[in-house]
């Protein structure tokens, strides 16, 4: 093992000591309930009254799993509604594996592609949690040996995953749908955004090429965060190996799929190996996940779901892990916003498979965690593929088939991950330097501050925006509003500075994980609504962004700073998107680096 990955992991373990310690003594008292032999009968009753015969006689008799399938299926979502017919298949696979199963519950799924810019975006972060606590009660039936989690976008999986923990006594396997086939590249895309901002194309030509991206149902084709989530689930053996990016509605999805309830069922204590999800999700399994995310240029969000998800299992995962691991984590993929490739071209060139079998090689990622396939980390170092119409798995090629999209650990992108911590007198942030070209990865410029996405927007429209410029918009972290992303801004700055302006934003807000070109400090911590820095900034200050120095200083001293008065943002909400109904979690929120939840008291 790298010794740097050793001394992360070994760090986590000590700082969570305690708090993990208090989690798996939870564990060990939950697993001691038999559901099958506590419930009462008018309980039982009531859980099997509409069940088939056939399953009734089994569960009455006990001695087999029975199983949990949480779905976060709707058709609103193109990457959602390939999981409406998953219920009954995984139904069918699990009678076959003699388990009996219900459809326990279905959680809420919003999709940011159609919020943003939008008052809904507001509530997509805070979702996050009403998923984990939407699961827990299809779980709290408390009737379940093992379930299984369908569910593929941003905060539906780490939601999911959240929930799932806090019943870590039970088995987990989850089950994504795969990326529609690629349409109009992503690069052709962001071309025609960026001349619309520029009054160059018209809103139906601009419509005409966001249909010919996002065209049928499947995960979006980019590398954001639905597909980092993806990515995530495999380096920590949640998932079936090589599911991650096969198409919807292909005989490889269906094989894959029905593999999923095998697994669970054969996890389960009254299968061959039992595997509590609580005791799989480790310090080593966290690691993993952070070196995957970096090795590939994920998204920036998983900075928050990443230590909300420890949290959930009993660490305190921080922003350090992140910045120690990224100096030694190499770059191995180049997935738009990253590179030009898409998902399933990432897939096509080895995909999770070749990143996880790299890392491995280079000691890089702990092979010695439980997964659900029951073989160690390199089980998911090989692709699947249908072997005289029965599930296989076999080795990828030696060398790269595309050394623009994937790399060996030898011979990588760059030396370090695509995300650096940033950190100074105006907070902590993070930024993703993977999609950034390297000539912008430092500015000193003047600030201009905003309180919100819509101000700068109109401030862009009437050519305000002169000159080179460090854009602030403040009031955007999950105390003030949610921490809504701010994607509307990309195609805007990434005008200004292929006009020639250096440029960079500073928000306490997120950014999609689709977003590239600019250098962006984000999640800026303390937030503004919290009393931070960027509450203190005003136009003119000067500001200096270092990316390879990890700096995010303004240039005053700690008395200049401290005099300035606190700004304050409107407290108005925008009406019709429901967001009055949330101003619990507002005032209960962590910070972004502990995760931005309201979910933990401590």
């Amino acid at each position: 093992m790298h010794p740097v990955v050793e001394q992360v992991t070994a760090a986590l373990e000590q700082r969570s000591a305690r708090r993990r310690e208090r989690y798996v003594q939870r564990l060990a008292i939950a697993a001691e309930r038999d559901p099958h032999k506590a419930m009462g009968c008018s309980n039982l009753a009531h859980a099997m009254a509409a069940q088939p015969e056939d399953a009734t006689l089994i569960m009455k008799q006990g001695g087999s799993p029975h199983v949990a399938i949480i779905s976060s299926y709707n058709d609103l979502l193109s990457a959602h509604a390939p999981l409406r017919d998953y219920p009954e298949r995984l139904k069918a696979a699990l009678a076959k594996a003699g388990a009996t199963s219900q459809f326990a519950a279905g959680v809420p799924a919003m999709c940011d592609g159609i919020t943003q810019g939008e008052g809904g975006m507001q509530l997509s972060l805070f979702s996050r949690d009403l998923i984990a606590q939407a699961t827990a009660i299809g779980l709290t039936h408390g009737i379940f040996d093992g379930a299984l989690y369908l569910g593929v976008c941003d905060k539906i999986v780490p939601g999911l995953l959240i929930g799932a923990l806090h019943f870590g006594h039970l088995p987990a396997v989850f089950v994504p749908a795969g990326p529609m086939q690629s349409g109009l590249p992503n690069k052709e895309k962001a071309v025609i955004r960026q001349r619309f901002a520029r009054g160059e194309a018209s809103r139906d030509e601009l419509l005409a090429a966001e249909q010919a991206a996002y065209h049928q149902a499947g995960t979006c084709t980019f590398y954001g965060t639905a597909n980092t989530n993806q990515l995530l689930m495999e380096v920590m053996g949640l998932h079936v190996p090589g599911s991650a990016f096969i198409n919807p509605y292909t005989p490889l999805r269906d094989a894959l799929t029905d593999e999923a309830a095998r697994l669970v069922a054969h996890n389960s204590r009254q299968g061959e190996r039992y595997l509590p999800v609580g005791q799989q999700i480790n310090a080593r399994a966290l690691v993993n996940a952070v070196v995957a995310l970096l090795a590939s240029g994920g998204s920036t969000n998983h900075t928050l779901h990443l230590p909300a998800i420890a949290r959930a299992a009993g660490y305190e995962l921080s922003w350090d892990d992140f910045a120690a691991l990224s100096k030694v984590v190499p770059l191995l993929a180049r997935v738009y916003p990253n590179g030009a490739a898409d998902v399933n071209q990432f897939q096509a060139a080895g995909g999770p498979a070749w990143l996880l079998r790299e890392l491995l090689g280079a000691g890089l990622l702990h092979n010695d965690v439980a997964t659900a396939a029951g073989h160690g980390l390199r089980a998911y170092t090989r692709e699947p593929w249908l072997q005289h119409e029965r599930l296989a798995w076999r080795d990828l090629p030696v060398l790269s088939p595309a050394l623009d999209i994937v790399r060996s650990a030898a011979e990588p992108f760059a030396e370090e991950g695509g995300l650096v911590l940033l950190s100074g007198n105006v907070g902590r942030a993070i930024l993703k330097t993977s999609a950034v070209d390297p000539a912008f990865w430092q500015i000193r410029a003047q600030a201009r501050v905003f309180d919100s996405e819509a101000a700068v927007q109109a401030a862009y429209r009437a050519g305000e925006l002169q000159g080179d410029l460090v854009l602030v918009v403040r009031f955007q972290g999950p105390q003030a509003n949610g921490m809504p992303e701010l994607h509307k801004l990309m195609p805007l700055l990434a005008n200004l500075q292929q006009a020639g302006q250096r440029v960079a934003l500073v928000t306490d807000g997120r950014m999609s994980g689709a977003s590239g070109q600019v250098s962006t400090a984000l999640h800026v911590t303390p937030e503004a609504a919290a009393g931070g820095a960027l509450a203190r900034l005003q136009d003119g200050d000067w500001l200096l962004l270092d990316a390879q120095h990890g700096l995010l200083q303004v240039e005053l001293t700690e008395q200049q700073l401290a005099a300035r008065p606190l700004a304050s943002a409107s407290a108005e909400l925008e009406l019709g998107y429901g967001l009055e109904m949330f101003a619990a979690q507002r005032r209960l929120v962590s910070s972004a680096e502990q995760g931005a939840s309201s979910l933990f008291e401590d």
